[in-house]
């Protein structure tokens, strides 16, 4: 006979609803009884007994940590469901064996094709579901979103991806890197993983998701690391990344998902000014050229450069300029640059945190192109 498995919960102490009003009255009875005391507790204590009784030997689990609270003006109800399968070959069970993680050298697989991957799945709006492959064998969930992105040999699920990837620190995260929540205590229901695509802004609040999620894969901005169990999501980087030529420069997204925005671009890369997309041909042509961006310190308060000025002659040069109120552009940062700036990505269709007004290198290629 099975251990009997109970659901947890333990109400904050700030919560309105009446039963938790309720208790906040009234002292609770004694503390040997279960009758009136949170559920949380009441579980615990009917899974002692039972271990007890069925003469089982290991101890009763302690409460889950606490989730992370939801952010400010997302319901809790509007977080994706996203039940997942487990590990599977390509195209499902009749698929060809798969090989755990180590024994066979991974395949290599740039940034920038990890997120055209991605692109692409976005882009035929590839229907969620956790028991249909797509065309490419993979399974049609988050784990086998991200295994399609990595090009991993098999269909992986939330309690093994790590297996393929070395764990990273958000300061660390790049594009094409994982976010990875793995719930052992509801693994099919309670897990989910996500694609990084790169910040937003400079505070790292925000950044653009590629998953897997009903109806079908979006690219979207989300904030870090989630909507919802933003606590218990772990970076990883896919061991068999490899350096890129261009690097990976986000373009706009296709028109059923979120609005697009910056990105930021890796340390170290070449190539600013050229655009990857999505397509099974890999990259197109390069972008119109632009000058190269300077990076995101030389637009923070206080700045005084020479990037600025250019910057604020061609925001004028687009009809960007009208907080400079007859001062015209200069070479310290300032709030008419911002209005301006964040004028300009407003009327590209972003909003909330792409709209900071803060330009990134998709706010300087579009404003140069």
């Amino acid at each position: 006979m099975e251990t009997p498995v109970f659901e947890e919960f333990d109400p904050t102490s700030d919560c309105d609803c009446p039963g938790c009003a309720h208790w906040r009255r009234f002292p609770r009875v004694s503390p040997h009884s279960t009758v009136g005391r949170p559920a949380a507790t009441r579980a615990l204590a009917v899974a002692a007994m039972a271990s007890a009784a069925l003469g089982v030997s290991h101890a009763v689990p302690a409460p889950a940590a606490p989730h992370a609270p939801h952010r400010p003006g997302v319901p809790a109800g509007e977080a994706p469901d996203t039940p997942q399968g487990g590990r599977a070959p390509l195209h499902g069970p009749g698929g060809a064996p798969t090989k755990p993680a180590g024994a066979a050298p991974l395949p290599e697989i740039t940034r920038a094709e990890i997120i055209n991957r991605a692109k692409k799945w976005v882009a035929e709006k590839v229907p969620y579901s956790m028991t249909d492959y797509w065309t490419d064998g993979y399974r049609q969930d988050c784990s086998g979103f991200v295994s399609m992105a990595w090009k991993l040999p098999g269909n992986e699920w939330t309690g093994s991806l790590h297996e393929f990837g070395v764990r990273i620190t958000k300061e660390e995260l790049q594009p094409g890197d994982m976010l990875l929540f793995h719930n052992p205590d509801n693994p099919q229901n309670g897990s989910h993983v996500v694609l990084f695509g790169g910040w937003t802004d400079y505070t790292h609040t925000y950044y653009i998701a590629y998953e897997s999620t009903r109806p079908h894969a979006p690219r979207q901005t989300t904030p870090y690391a989630y909507w919802n169990n933003s606590d218990r999501y772990v970076p990883y980087r896919y061991k068999g990344v490899k350096a890129d030529v261009t690097g990976v420069e986000e373009t706009a997204a296709p028109q059923d998902t979120a609005v697009p925005q910056d990105t930021a671009v890796p340390q170290g890369t070449k190539g600013e000014g050229k655009a990857v997309h999505a397509g099974a041909a890999g990259p197109l042509a390069p972008a119109p050229r632009v000058p190269a961006y300077p990076g995101r310190g030389m637009f923070r308060p206080g700045a005084d450069n020479a990037h600025v000025t250019l910057l604020g002659k061609q925001l004028v040069r687009k009809g960007f300029g009208k907080h400079y109120a007859g001062t015209g552009p200069g070479p310290r940062w300032g709030e008419a640059d911002q209005r301006n700036v964040e004028a300009f990505q407003r009327s590209q269709g972003w909003r909330g945190g792409a709209a900071d007004g803060y330009p990134g290198p998709e706010t300087w290629r579009r404003l140069f192109s």
